[in-house]
């Protein structure tokens, strides 16, 4: 199980971290500690905070180039024997994908997971670090 930093966390569904904090404590998400003696938080228990961030606001002053990349957080995974969708929540952005069923297994992605969206034109490929690599 993907087990994230408060820091990281709150980066991947979009708020502060002393928001994510407060989240722990009013809402009951579960914390562990990881080595070093930091709070961790479990990828699929924030999975069903994602989307609760608000869109910043007006648009941005950064030029960007065809090719964009958004790491975020799989919220959901819709898979039938060939096709699946990927949702994920890359901080206050919703980006879906759709691939193939063999995609997902081979990604080792499930709810909870960390990976990388990238944006070409209307494509978006999902990118993860391996299992074994985690």
């Amino acid at each position: 199980m993907t087990q994230l930093r408060i820091s990281e966390a709150a980066a991947l569904v979009g708020v502060s971290d002393d928001t994510l904090r407060r989240w722990v404590k009013s809402h009951g998400i579960a914390t562990t500690t990881d080595d070093a003696g930091r709070a961790t938080v479990s990828g699929a228990d924030l999975a069903t905070y994602a989307g609760r961030s608000e869109p910043p606001a007006g648009g941005s002053d950064v030029l960007t180039s065809a090719r964009n990349r958004f790491v975020g957080l799989v919220t959901a995974i819709k898979a039938d024997t060939v096709m699946a969708q990927v949702d994920l929540q890359c901080g206050p952005f919703r980006v879906v994908s759709l691939m193939s069923s063999e995609a997902v297994r081979e990604l080792g992605l499930e709810v909870g997971s960390v990976a990388t969206a990238v944006v070409k034109a209307t494509t978006v490929m999902v990118e993860a670090t391996p299992p074994a690599a985690r």
